[in-house]
C-alpha cells in the first residue's frame, strides 16, 4: 500500500532527491566515501556549500548585498540570534502562533540581559490564532519588524511582502520556496530546512550584509553572523548531510522551472483539499478563509460529528494517509502540503474523506 506523507516536519522529500541522497551515503562525488563521513574541509563538500548558497540566491532572485548561511540550531536558535545581532533599542512583532510567540519570548530574554524593548503590535491569540491580524502600524522607530510567514500548527499564512521603511525580518521555515519573494524588501530571512528544503539539522539565514555589525554588545562567535559569513558557514562543522540534501532539493526545484512553478503547484494542491473541506457535510476548516495556509491545511469534524474524529483517523491511516493528526492546540486534522507533496497524494486524501463521508 502506498503511503502518503502529510507530516508537518520533518516532512516529505522528493523521491529523486531521496535516491540521490541514499547513493551519496555510499559513495559521495566519486570519493569512495559516504557523505556521512567526509570532511567538511574537503574540496568536494566545499563545492556543495558554494553551489547551495548560489542556487539559493538564484531561486529567490536575491539581489546583490545579501549573504546565505547554512547553520545549525534550527529556527529556535534564530529567535535569540536575530535580536542579539540586530536589536539596539526596539523590535516590533506580530504574534500569529506558537513560533511567533517563541520568537517574542526569546527577544524579550535578550532585552533583559542587554536592554531594549519588544513591542507586540497585534496578536490573534484571542481566537486561537485562527486569523492574521490586519489592523496594526509598523513603527518606523523600531530596529526591525519580525513576522512568521506561515504557521504550521494553526494553518494561517502571510502570503505577501510588507511595504515598510522599517527593517523587515521573517521566519519562513515552512513556506520558503513556496512562492516568489521580493527579497529586496527584507533584511533577514531565516528558517529550519526540514519543511521545504531538506532533512532536519540545517538552518538557512539570508541576510543583508550592511545590517550587521551595528550593535555595540559583544557577540559570542557562534552567534555572530559576520563570523559565519567570513568563514563561509564553516566556522564550526556544518550540518554536512542536510546541506547536501538541501542542494539536491534546490536542483530539483530549478529543474521543475523554479519558484513560480512551485507556487502554482502549491495553489492547485491547496485548492483541491480546501474545496473538499468546504463542500463536505462532515468537515470544516479552522481558520479565516482569507488567511488559509497553502502549506498546512487544518480542519476538524463539524460539531455534530465530533465523535467521528478518532474513527476517521483510523480509517485514513488504513488507507495509507500518514501524519494527518492535528496539533493538540487545534485538534482534528492537519495535512501538510509542502513542495515535494504530489497532487496525487492530495487527491488520495480527498478520496478517503469522501469515502468516509459516504459511510456516514
Amino acid at each position: 500500500m502506498k503511503k502518503h506523507n502529510f507530516t508537518a516536519g520533518p516532512c516529505i522529500l522528493n523521491d529523486l532527491v531521496l535516491k540521490d541522497a541514499a547513493s551519496a551515503c555510499l559513495n559521495f562525488a566519486g570519493t569512495g566515501l559516504s557523505i556521512l563521513e567526509v570532511s567538511h574541509r574537503d574540496k568536494e563538500f566545499d563545492g556543495v556549500m558554494i553551489e547551495a548558497r548560489n542556487l539559493f540566491k538564484e531561486l529567490l532572485d536575491v539581489p546583490e548585498g545579501y549573504e546565505v548561511l547554512f547553520l545549525g540550531g534550527g529556527a529556535s536558535l534564530q529567535f535569540y540570534q536575530v535580536p542579539l545581532n540586530l536589536l539596539k533599542k526596539k523590535a516590533a512583532f506580530i504574534n500569529t502562533g506558537t513560533w511567533a510567540t517563541n520568537a517574542i519570548k526569546q527577544a524579550r530574554i535578550m532585552t533583559q540581559v542587554y536592554g531594549g524593548e519588544v513591542e507586540v503590535l497585534a496578536s490573534s491569540e484571542d481566537k486561537n490564532f485562527s486569523y492574521i491580524p490586519k489592523d496594526f502600524v509598523i513603527p518606523e522607530d523600531a530596529d526591525y519588524f519580525h513576522f512568521t510567514s506561515n504557521n504550521t500548527i494553526f494553518g494561517t499564512e502571510i502570503r505577501k511582502d510588507f511595504d515598510t521603511k522599517t527593517r523587515l525580518v521573517a521566519d519562513m521555515s515552512s513556506d520558503i520556496f513556496s512562492r516568489p519573494v521580493d527579497v529586496s524588501k527584507y533584511d533577514l530571512i531565516y528558517g529550519g530546512a526540514q519543511k521545504n528544503i531538506g532533512p532536519a539539522g540545517a538552518t538557512f539565514v539570508l541576510v543583508k550584509a550592511d545590517v550587521l555589525g551595528q550593535v555595540e554588545r559583544p557577540l559570542p562567535d557562534m552567534l555572530n553572523y559576520q563570523i559565519h559569513i567570513k568563514k563561509d558557514s564553516m566556522f564550526n562543522t556544518p550540518p554536512v548531510f542536510p546541506v547536501y540534501v538541501a542542494l539536491q532539493t534546490m536542483k530539483w526545484y530549478k529543474e521543475l522551472g523554479g519558484v513560480k512553478v512551485l507556487e502554482k503547484m502549491n495553489l492547485d494542491k491547496a485548492a483541491v483539499l480546501y474545496d473538499a473541506i468546504d463542500s463536505s457535510k462532515l468537515f470544516r476548516g479552522t481558520v479565516a478563509t482569507e488567511d488559509r495556509s497553502i502549506m498546512n491545511v487544518c480542519f476538524v469534524m463539524k460539531d455534530e460529528y465530533k465523535e467521528l474524529e478518532k474513527e476517521f483517523a483510523t480509517f485514513a491511516a488504513s488507507r495509507g494517509m500518514v501524519g494527518i493528526k492535528g496539533h493538540r492546540s487545534v485538534g482534528g486534522f492537519r495535512a501538510s502540503l509542502y513542495n515535494a507533496m504530489p497532487i496525487e497524494s492530495v487527491r488520495a486524501l480527498v478520496s478517503v474523506m469522501k469515502e468516509f463521508e459516504a459511510k456516514h
